[in-house]
């Protein structure tokens, strides 16, 4: 599915069975200059799918192209472009932050020293601290500068602020924004923090059971969609056509709403509150799916 012409990613068709699970025919693509947030219960195929987008394991079917070039033919290539950070992803322990700049620079085409020290700084990274010594969240950041201190066009993100402080997540999420504003570069983040995603996403890729279900603009999200909490009688009077699922309770029903433009004109003293992204998770995974947008 395509936003815009030009697309830092393209996955088209991906499937990968294992014994248990199978990712079965994923597309989407990310445009350059967004920043897309893929979700999903724990075990819907997200990491599956990132680890085959780096090329991290091997794929039955499909195509994935990056920067326009194949990610199996071109792998080092686009991996000089790309910075990943991974949830439990940890440097060595014993090296010193200051040892890492001398690793990558023999890594990285276009590591830059001075950058990654000003993120040291900007982070509050000790650069004569072992990474033994440092905390989950300095960890993560310590990743997040090496991640960005080659010049990346593509950030990717798997679970990589799970477990951090709000301060430090709030931190991170200004850092991706400011990351692509010059329109040129893009994120592909999953993570189970849906506030997050809530807040900074440009579009949201929702899996489930390996499958990709829902992808939506977030301004499209926050424009039509909504939830509704009404009576059953009030329930069997709404056509089909106004909402997209439902969630039956003992004495009421949730709904969500997929023009609530249109069922506001009809029903002016109507409360329909905003769907968040975790609200669109929850009704596709437990609630009754009436038709597919």
């Amino acid at each position: 599915m395509e936003y815009f012409t030009e697309n830092i990613l393209s996955v088209s068709h991906l499937t990968k069975t294992y014994k248990d699970f199978k990712l079965d025919d994923v597309s989407f693509t990310i445009p350059r200059g967004m920043i897309v947030g893929l979700i999903g219960e724990n075990g819907a195929g997200k990491s599956t799918t990132i680890s085959a987008v780096l090329n991290m394991l091997s794929i039955d079917s499909g195509d994935i192209s990056v920067f326009d070039m194949d990610f199996r033919k071109h792998e080092r290539e686009i991996k000089q472009k790309i910075g990943a950070v991974l949830d439990e992803l940890h440097q060595i322990p014993h090296l010193y932050c200051s040892d890492i700049d001398k690793i990558m620079k023999r890594s990285y085409m276009h590591w830059d020293s001075h950058l990654f020290r000003e993120y040291l700084d900007r982070f509050h990274l000790p650069a004569d601290k072992k990474v033994r010594e440092l905390s989950k969240g300095m960890n993560v950041k310590l990743n997040f500068a090496i991640a960005l201190s080659h010049n990346p066009e593509f950030l990717i993100l798997d679970e990589a602020t799970s477990g951090l402080d709000p301060v430090i997540r709030d931190e991170i999420l200004e850092l991706l924004q400011d990351f692509v504003l010059d329109e040129k570069h893009s994120v592909l983040i999953s993570s189970h923090i849906t506030s997050d995603l809530d807040k900074i996403a440009d579009y949201i890729i929702f899996m489930h059971e390996g499958r990709i279900r829902f992808i939506k603009s977030k301004e499209e999200i926050d424009t039509h969609y909504g939830v509704l909490n009404c009576r059953n009688d009030f329930f069997e009077a709404l056509s089909p056509d106004d909402y997209l699922a439902y969630i039956k309770g003992d004495y009421s029903v949730q709904v969500l709403i997929r023009n609530k433009q249109a069922l506001l004109a009809h029903f002016q003293d109507l409360v329909i509150e905003r769907a968040t992204v975790e609200d669109i998770m929850l009704f596709y995974i437990k609630g009754v799916i009436t038709c597919q947008d």
